[in-house]
């Protein structure tokens, strides 16, 4: 879900109208004029799945429902289109509201502390796993399915199906939020230029070793330096793009993953365990025991510490000098304008403002002149740990919300997830949930169009990319505080040092009053004493786990590409 994007997607208006009550003509009107053969499964089990609907709704049939998601496009697809579509076909009347992310957070967490139930379901970042599961105020999906929520559960729901639900999964072994879209943070690259005989011929001859895509950070540093100031089209060019202004926005670009790429934390997926990417650490029983060194974990580590100082060095020194000043909604479009030659840290969901026809970066067939990759890792990184950030947008029900109107939102959120729809969806918003329809020939037919994005997730590799997960016990308390710490490395007022010993400490004030109140019960943090960085990475290696790592004197290690095709080749045999 990320987060206000600037890309607007048009989306079809409604080509039928339907009954106030359960009406299987208007789904026959819905699957001729919007679905078609944009579905995984066929026109007989399109109407199954559509007559199991019209069944199961019959007892909230006249029930006005509301729920709410952030403004992305497949939401303004979900309540545009498919909430009208589902009010025809059952009779329910769907109110879906698209409001902020961090409105729907707010909302969200006034139901908690009011037991007020403001919507009936919400759309939510499963970065929230870990608060759902400790505060236990959402549902646990699985008790919900299986009990009082077991008449209304679709039997083609088919949950294996889904590719995101180890994120929505809790310790308990429960799922807590059903996919209803994700998007990872991938590495872009202007594939025309790293593919130029003369742009190939002179990076060899300065660094070496072959222009492709980089490995790791050693080599995007050698590439962000090469395009730097580089004439190409007539134009001077950078060889990175960020942002860094003291803004809300720029803590989502360090609690989505950056310290993970780094190589900060423990082995792990999609999560490291017991130390994850956020530097906070989990005991045996899940329970959060620090976030500094001194107390186990990583956030104030040498591989976080070597995190930010790269960010810092590559946003002055590599990206256009406006990048420092800009918010996450500003610079997230400028790759597209032509003039970068690559990103770290690219949100798939911008992938379809990136393939308008007319832009410097599409070719005049519609093929783009970049491609996604995978992000490169840092010196810290270790096979086996996660390697950036995947957005997954989950359906949540509150315990406040009454069963009656929870089992009619539920209705509603299985719809536009359902086999029937998620084909046609996913081809609106590009932000998918479901195996089949991955594997739709409608995907495989539009994906060089796509700039390796259905490649990338069809891979083995999206495994490595994950949200936040279960060690962090309050996420919008956690959250908001590093946008402020990190702003101040990014404007100079701290060190990177100093900036991630100020992050750890204030959220270690968090956990020390979350294990104060009890609110979590034995689930709730339990801090850990405190000790020096030589004794925890020796009690870490003793355990066969790796965080907090040691400083590695040389930072630069040897630089590594891959050619981009061959990579492709290989995640297909």
């Amino acid at each position: 879900m990320r987060k206000q994007l600037l890309t607007t997607t048009a989306v079809m208006l409604l080509a039928f109208t339907g009954s106030a009550f359960a009406d299987m003509d208007a789904a026959k009107k819905f699957l001729d004029s919007e679905v078609g053969d944009l579905s995984s499964l066929d026109r007989a089990g399109q109407e199954a799945e559509m007559q199991w609907f019209v069944d199961a709704a019959k007892p909230f049939a006249g029930m006005d429902i509301k729920v709410v998601s952030e403004t992305i496009a497949t939401h303004e697809y979900e309540s545009k289109v498919l909430a009208p579509a589902f009010t025809a076909i059952t009779g329910i009347k769907i109110t879906h509201d698209l409001i902020g992310e961090g409105d729907v957070i707010e909302k969200l967490q006034t139901q908690m502390q009011s037991g007020e139930n403001i919507y009936d379901a919400y759309v939510n970042d499963s970065d929230l796993i870990g608060t759902h599961w400790r505060y236990q105020q959402a549902r646990s999906l699985t008790d919900f399915m299986a009990n009082e929520g077991k008449d209304v559960t679709n039997p083609n729901l088919d949950l294996k199906d889904f590719i995101g639900t180890s994120f929505t999964t809790a310790p308990d072994g429960k799922l807590y939020q059903l996919p209803d879209q994700q998007f990872a943070n991938l590495y872009w690259f202007r594939y025309d230029w790293f593919n130029d005989e003369k742009n190939k011929a002179d990076f060899k001859a300065k660094y070496g070793y072959d222009l492709g895509v980089p490995v790791n950070w050693s080599a995007y540093e050698d590439i962000a330096e090469f395009f730097t100031g580089r004439e190409i089209d007539g134009k001077k060019v950078y060889g990175h793009m960020d942002y860094g202004k003291k803004d809300p926005s720029l803590g989502w670009r360090f609690t989505d993953a950056w310290l993970s790429m780094a190589g900060n934390g423990d082995k792990g997926i999609p999560n490291g365990l017991p130390v994850d990417e956020w530097g906070i650490k989990v005991n045996e029983k899940s329970q959060p025991v620090g976030s500094c060194v001194a107390r186990g974990g990583d956030t104030n580590g040498p591989a976080a510490v070597y995190s930010i100082e790269k960010y810092l060095q590559w946003l002055k020194a590599y990206a256009p000098a406006s990048a420092a000043g800009m918010t996450f909604s500003e610079s997230g479009p400028v790759p597209s304008q032509g003039e970068v030659a690559q990103q770290m840290f690219t949100y798939t969901a911008f992938t379809a403002s990136f393939v308008k026809e007319g832009l410097p970066v599409v070719n005049a067939d519609g093929t783009p002149k970049w491609r996604f990759a995978p992000s490169p890792h840092g010196v810290y990184w270790k096979d086996g740990m996660k390697l950036g950030y995947q957005d997954v947008g989950s359906w949540t029900l509150m315990k406040s919300t009454p069963d009656d109107r929870a089992k009619a939102a539920w209705l509603y959120a299985q719809f536009v997830t359902s086999k029937t729809v998620d084909v046609k969806k996913s081809h609106v918003g590009l932000t998918f949930i479901r195996q089949s329809t991955l594997d739709h020939k409608s995907f495989t037919d539009r994906a060089p169009k796509l700039g390796g994005l259905v490649e990338f997730y069809r891979s083995p590799a999206r495994v490595q990319w994950s949200p936040t997960g279960t060690n962090i016990p309050d996420y919008p308390k956690l959250a908001q505080l590093w946008w402020q710490a990190i702003g101040d490395a990014s404007s100079g007022a701290k060190t990177a040092q100093e900036a991630m010993d100020s992050l750890c400490a204030e959220q270690e004030k968090v956990l020390e009053r979350l294990e104060r109140a009890g609110v979590q019960g034995e689930m709730g943090p339990k801090l850990a004493e405190e000790h020096d960085l030589a004794y925890w990475n020796k009690d870490a290696v003793e355990k066969g786990n790796l965080a907090p790592q040691l400083k590695i004197e040389n930072e630069k290690e040897k630089p590594l590409t891959v050619n981009y095709d061959e990579l492709v080749k290989s995640w297909q045999k």
